[in-house]
């Protein structure tokens, strides 16, 4: 997952303290800071990045004071920050490097202290010229997290889309506030997954009885168009509309999808599914559009009710699928022209989308086995 840091180091406190805020409005948490710790640890749950071994992760070779700006030893083994890195991963701390690249030589430490540190801060003048595809190239199968320094949102972007995977994250120091938002904006829009949704023929609609459904309560508000992916075979799943209709019943629940019973799978972020009887407070889920386009949403409440049920099954390209729903007028899945169809209106022949998986699953997880569902 893609993430940002934000760094203000250099400003007066009020003006810091603005932009940390706007940066964990916009939810960026983790802060690069020397001179105003205590302070900014006020300010909420933040992850606190600094050149002290009591910060949550602790920085090596900041500006000024680590090998990136002085001059070399001999032997790049003999850095004093690769040194220290070694020494801090032997008491167990997080770390991170921070290398400013001017030569070819700051590429080589660079991807030295990668082996050593768990974040690499990388800092250069422009980075049009400076050979990103290098260290990524060179330490993509290593375990630590790539972050460019950058100022602005086009740096930003440029780091984050370099190569096919780009940097990790991004640590920016921005000169105006407005930056803060639009590389979280960023970053929720290339961290959103995309569903390729298929119109499936239905082929059943019928009453079943009882059973304990769920209903999903999110932190968001919902549009028309959206709801979550739910089903009871994990090969597909039905996109199930969120209650953002007006009905002459109940008014709108925007931020709610009736979901299904206890058993269904449900989308979570990373094309895993979980069982909707394990989803809780705090959870992130996923909201897909009709479009498949995707969002992370958190969970705020999940409620489990005794409730008449409907099963629905819908065919495409010869896979079957079915899931059973509640058995109410406020309940919809998307048709293909992409409005909501309520589950009382639902006919034989009607066409709604679904997602298709050709992977089974493995507590949640996509795996490449021959599965049978019915």
């Amino acid at each position: 997952m893609k993430f940002a840091w934000i760094m203000a180091e250099g400003m007066k406190w009020e003006t810091k303290k603005n932009f940390i805020t706007t940066a964990l409005e916009s939810g960026i948490d983790h802060v690069v800071d020397f001179t105003n710790v205590d302070n900014i640890r006020k300010l909420g749950n933040i992850t606190l990045i600094s050149d002290t071994e009591d910060s949550d992760i602790v920085l090596v070779g900041r500006t000024g004071e680590g090998d990136s700006t002085l001059p070399f030893p001999d032997q790049l083994s003999e850095s004093k920050d690769l040194a220290a890195l070694r020494r801090l991963k032997i008491k167990g701390k997080t770390t991170a490097a921070y290398v400013e690249i001017t030569s070819k030589k700051h590429e080589e430490l660079a991807s030295l202290l990668g082996r050593e540190a768990d974040y690499l801060i990388l800092l250069g003048k422009d980075w049009t010229v400076i050979p990103l595809e290098n260290i990524i190239a060179d330490l993509q199968k290593k375990d630590v997290k790539l972050i460019a320094s950058v100022a602005d949102y086009k740096e930003a972007k440029l780091a984050l889309e370099t190569l096919e995977y780009g940097t990790d994250g991004v640590m920016l120091s921005p000169r105006e506030i407005g930056e803060i938002k639009k590389v979280a904006e960023f970053l929720d829009k290339i961290e959103s997954e995309s569903y390729s949704l298929k119109a499936a023929t239905v082929t059943q609609v019928e009453p079943v009885g009882s059973g304990d459904r769920v209903c999903v309560d999110t932190c968001s508000m919902m549009q028309v168009g959206e709801g979550m992916l739910v089903g009871s075979y994990s090969q597909g799943l039905f996109l199930v509309h969120s209650e953002s209709l007006e009905s002459e019943y109940v008014a709108s629940r925007p931020f709610r999808v009736n979901a299904g019973p206890v058993h269904a799978y449900v989308m979570t972020p990373g094309n895993h599914t979980k069982y909707l009887s394990e989803i809780q407070t705090g959870d992130e889920i996923l909201a897909v559009n009709q479009e498949g386009n995707s969002r992370n949403v958190i969970v705020g409440r999940v409620k489990i009710e005794k409730r008449p049920l409907m099963l629905v099954e819908a065919k495409y390209d010869g896979v079957i699928l079915r899931t059973l729903l509640q058995n109410a007028e406020t309940i919809r899945l998307v048709g293909e022209d992409g409005k909501p169809i309520s589950v009382a209106d639902l006919k034989i022949g009607d066409k709604i989308m679904v997602f298709l998986d050709e992977s089974a699953r493995h507590f949640g997880m996509a795996i490449e086995e021959s599965i049978i569902e019915k």
